[in-house]
């Protein structure tokens, strides 16, 4: 269901969710509260993870992406 309504969203359809519709999709497409990425310290400032990796003598990894969410270019 969820790749038709990605598909309708691209070609300019309107799907016409009703409100309770769309709580629906938007509860069941929440990651879990529990997922492992979120036990990661991310951060949002380059400036503060260098301060908070060079204290702690650790690398810093950046994830980087441009371009449309959907395409990740």
């Amino acid at each position: 269901m969820f790749a038709a309504l990605v598909t309708l969203a691209l070609l300019g359809a309107d799907p016409g969710l009703s409100p309770a519709e769309f709580e629906r999709l938007h509860a069941a497409l929440q990651p879990e509260a529990d997922a492992p990425w979120r036990t990661i310290p991310w951060r949002v400032s380059l400036l503060e993870a260098r301060q908070e990796a060079a204290k702690q003598q650790k690398p810093i990894f950046i994830w980087a992406m441009d371009g449309h969410p959907l395409g990740c270019t």
